[in-house]
């Protein structure tokens, strides 16, 4: 059926007979999304009889959630949209890009494998005026452009992923009630994070829950903390050169920056347990201090992902809530946000392709699943409200007003480093070794490398 040039109205009565409300939950024309754009949209492509095969990471509810929104752009274009998830995503899509059965799209969850699927000739570039959109349009956009420029098969520069859900780790949980209790305020430096760590000790609190231990990954969260310290402490180029080696592991900004980690884990005073409880609590663990009464700690740190591990009574808003991990207001570094995303690249064009990427830039496409939950979005034309939370819409504030934007190193480097050397290292660290020694040694890993 060609649906071209219908009104909202028009489309909405066509729903129940076109889809169920599980494909289509939202009626068209109403709510906080951006209809106008959709319309206009529909209005603008006619691909009756054509279909768009994508093949990413996500499965069981989040493939429900992105088919959801995949039904809206079949119904306002007339294609058909074949999206299949898996869990061995990354192996799935080498081969059949090899073997000349990719398809038209592929959702990567971490950049570094587009990369090197562009270097050896098994992405498309995306058009030219794509880079420019996305630095107007998204937030932190020129982050978004480097996260996505990769050196392709003739060794040029091009843009080679639009970066669709976006994850976010710069967060501090807290006890709102603890909180509230002792008299302490939101502290919006990291001048004002030290200052309320030194303050609760002072009041006979214990600042900080810290857990290191993931089994055979442990060693991760320290990571992450000196990721975002790099970010606040280092412009954006620094952090790149870091995560490509241009710049040693041991080099005095990363040193630094583990350093600055250190000052909130190695103080025993600091840290629930002491720093050597911090090495071995596992982190599912560790945010379990702040649900205690009285607390056995007033903030941890994590990304968003922690409240999974929670306790029952787990209260988001109540007895727990969260702020942006700050920036030093004497850097001048602005409000650099850490986290993950995936992006939409081309593994075998077409025209259908073509518009499911122009889809992507309408801010509906990324409502659609706003509105469901368990989505953050990058893309400054979004309707805050339509996040079905208050604490997404909030996370998502947090992303709207990064400046820069850089994704998680340690998933960057090389996996014996970023998940190897990386995380033994800072546990090392953590246990007594100093910056420099434990800086040293991953450096010396990376060597065996190259």
């Amino acid at each position: 059926m060609n649906r071209l040039g219908l009104g909202a109205a028009t489309v909405a009565t066509m729903i129940a007979g076109a889809a169920s409300a599980q494909d289509m939950p939202y009626e068209i024309g109403e709510g906080g999304f951006h209809w106008d754009g959709y319309t206009a949209f529909a209005q603008a492509h006619d691909l009756t009889g054509q279909r768009v095969t994508i093949t990413g990471p996500w499965t069981g509810f989040e493939k429900e959630k992105v088919d959801v929104m995949f039904r809206y752009f079949e119904e306002a274009t007339g294609a058909e949209v074949n999206y299949s998830g898996s869990d061995s995503f990354e192996q799935d899509i080498v081969i059949s890009a090899r073997t000349g059965t990719a398809p038209n799209l592929a959702v990567f969850p971490q950049p570094g494998l587009a990369a090197d699927m562009a270097q050896q000739g098994l992405l498309t570039p995306l058009p030219d005026e794509t880079a420019g959109w996305i630095s107007e349009n998204y937030a932190a956009g020129d982050s978004w452009v480097d996260l996505a420029t990769y050196e392709g098969e003739d060794g040029e520069d091009h843009l080679y992923g639009q970066f669709y859900r976006v994850d976010l780790k710069s967060l501090v949980w807290y006890s709102p009630i603890a909180f509230d209790e002792m008299g302490y305020d939101i502290p919006e430096t990291m001048e004002d994070l030290r200052e309320l760590t030194e303050q609760i000790v002072d009041d006979g609190g214990t600042p900080w829950c810290i857990g290191l231990g993931s089994g055979a990954a442990t060693g991760w969260p320290a990571t992450d903390w000196v990721e975002d310290l790099m970010l606040r402490t280092q412009e954006p180029s620094v952090y790149d050169q870091w995560v490509s080696n241009e710049i040693p592991f041991d080099d005095p900004a990363v040193i630094g920056a583990i350093e600055e980690f250190g000052w909130f884990v190695r103080n025993d005073d600091f840290v629930q347990g002491g720093a050597q409880a911090a090495a071995t609590t596992d982190f599912r663990d560790s945010p379990s201090g702040l649900f205690a009464v009285p607390p056995e700690c007033y903030m941890h740190r994590q990304a968003s992902f922690i409240p999974a591990f929670f306790p029952d009574s787990a209260e988001l808003g109540d007895n727990v809530d969260f702020f942006y991990f700050p920036a030093y207001e004497d850097k001048d570094l602005g409000t650099p946000v850490l986290g993950a995303g995936t992006l939409f690249s081309i593994t075998n064009p077409s025209e259908a392709t073509d518009v499911m990427l122009e889809w992507l830039k309408e801010p509906i496409a990324h409502e659609l699943w706003m509105a469901q939950d368990g989505f953050l979005t990058a893309h400054a034309g979004v309707n805050l409200d339509v996040y079905a939370t208050d604490a997404q819409r909030s996370m998502g504030e947090i992303i709207a007003g990064a400046t820069t934007f850089r994704y998680d190193a340690s998933d960057l480097m090389p996996s014996e480093i970023g998940a190897g050397a990386f995380w033994t290292g800072m546990v090392d660290f953590v246990t007594g070794e100093s910056a420099e020694d434990a800086a040293a040694a991953i450096q010396a890993r990376w060597d065996t490398l190259k």
